[in-house]
């Protein structure tokens, strides 16, 4: 009777190992099935992103060309690129729009391509400034710019509405800045106090199609599939100029109406350079911390061809001029089958992404190069600003973008990125893209429907929409 029960107990152990074996088989990851849906993370492979439209005539690429090598100077405070600050967030444009290549968003020196580190890091200490680097800025996280979204009085938040940025850094302490000295903005008190909001910088690929799209295109977009977009509690609006009435299209929240404008606004609050379009040094600095007549950065009336424009005008031409980036199924990391990405597109529709990210617009006829004329832009957005409820909100209003209101960001170009959402809270480290879905759920939110049917899905068909997306 001992031995059969010493054999009875055995034979169960060795069955109940097998069958602990088999599950844990049955649910190792595999890119055909995962245990649990992850994002894959980003593509790899070739770069599908910072080239210039096929169109282009030889006198626009020239001025694309010009634009790019602007984009990509760093600026200083005096010398051959003078303007920066006195206040700044870097000192250049592609330090900030650099990944997966010029034009782009945050690089990361951990994420292919491998671009980091965050250029932040070495523009707190370029040519002798004496900054530090604020605690919300490492080298393998965003880039990003601080807001305060209400004024602080005698140590405390009023309701009293900021919003503006607060660049990182000051050029103390440069060479070029003798006699400058101005404090870094409180940072950790404005943490403390709850008061302190990031945003990351916004890819600017295909910017050329977005400006070209009608308004009367966004407006029947909105109007498009009414009763269904009431059903899941979708009511996106347009941001709208204050000036002319139209609709404003570029930044998180959609508050700049073209690429001239987005261009000469980064180019005063990111850097510091007073253009024609921007012509006021920011803060009341000192004479001190001023070493420039102003506008630091104009038409330049002496010279001849490409070299004419301001700065501003030919940032606008290179992000113009830039194609949209090229979606593909290659690279992505578990090699998914060209069928989980086409399933994964099929339930991006059947659980309702596209009523806010709309997968194509077409543009109007331009006078610019027949690659911006009468395309189908295939941004995945509707350009709409559409509330984000409680746990997205960032308490700032700019236009008619209310403290929980975002333009939907667009998704073409999102295979390579890094880090989602306004301020960059889903990285690799938490999540990702698949974090960032999760994101869109709060009190409040337009997409809590949609995202309660992502929930519903299998694991299967998660990261079927998971592969989708890193194939855009």
């Amino acid at each position: 009777m001992a031995t059969g029960k010493r054999f009875s107990i055995f034979s169960i152990l060795a069955v109940s190992v097998l069958a602990v074996s088999m599950l844990v088989y049955a649910q190792s990851p595999t890119a055909t099935n995962p245990v649990v849906a992850q994002d894959p993370g980003v593509r790899a492979g070739s770069v599908n992103a910072g080239q210039a439209l096929s169109t282009l005539s030889s006198d626009e690429l020239m001025f694309f060309q010009d634009g790019q090598s602007r984009f990509q100077n760093v600026d200083t405070v005096t010398g051959a690129n003078p303007g920066l600050g006195p206040a700044y967030n870097s000192n250049s444009c592609s330090s900030c729009h650099s990944q997966p290549a010029a034009g782009g968003s945050s690089p990361s020196a951990a994420q292919f391509p491998n671009i980091g580190p965050n250029p932040q890091i070495a523009a707190a200490t370029a040519d002798g400034a004496t900054n530090t680097v604020p605690f919300f800025i490492s080298a393998d996280g965003p880039v990003r710019e601080a807001r305060f979204p209400f004024v602080v009085s005698n140590g405390s938040v009023t309701s009293t509405p900021d919003g503006g940025v607060h660049d990182l850094y000051t050029i103390t302490g440069r060479a070029d800045a003798a006699g400058c000295n101005l404090a870094q903005p409180p940072f950790e008190q404005m943490s403390q106090l709850d008061n302190l909001i990031f945003r990351i910088p916004t890819p600017v690929f295909g910017a050329g199609l977005i400006e070209n799209i009608a308004d009367a295109t966004i407006l029947a977009s909105m109007s498009a599939n009414s009763a269904l977009k009431q059903s899941l509690g979708i009511s996106g609006h347009p941001n709208i100029s204050g000036n002319d009435g139209t609709i404003t299209r570029f930044g998180w929240k959609a508050q700049n109406k073209s690429l001239q404008i987005f261009a000469g606004e980064a180019y005063n609050v990111e850097i510091g350079v007073t253009n024609e379009l921007f012509p006021d040094e920011r803060g009341d600095p000192p004479a001190s911390c001023v070493f420039n007549p102003l506008p630091e950065d104009s038409t330049n009336f002496s010279l001849t061809g490409d070299q004419i424009p301001s700065d501003v005008v030919e940032f606008s031409h290179f992000m113009r001029f830039l194609a949209p980036p090229t979606p593909s199924t290659q690279g992505i990391p578990g090699n998914p089958s060209a069928s989980s990405v086409q399933n994964g597109r099929a339930i991006f529709s059947q659980i309702h992404c596209d009523m806010c990210h709309t997968p194509e617009l077409p543009t109007a006829a331009s006078s610019f190069t027949p690659g911006l004329s009468n395309q189908e832009a295939a941004l995945f957005s509707d350009l709409l600003v559409h509330h984000m409820g409680a746990g997205l909100a960032d308490n700032v209003t700019q236009g008619n973008a209310g403290p929980d209101e975002f333009r939907t960001a667009p998704l073409w170009g999102v295979g390579q990125r890094i880090f989602f959402l306004h301020d960059g809270r889903a990285t690799p480290a938490n999540g990702g893209l698949l974090n960032a879905i999760q994101q869109h759920a709060s009190s409040g939110s337009e997409a809590n429907t949609v995202i309660q049917q992502f929930n519903q899905l299998t694991q299967q068909e998660k990261q079927n929409l998971l592969n989708f997306l890193r194939s855009l």
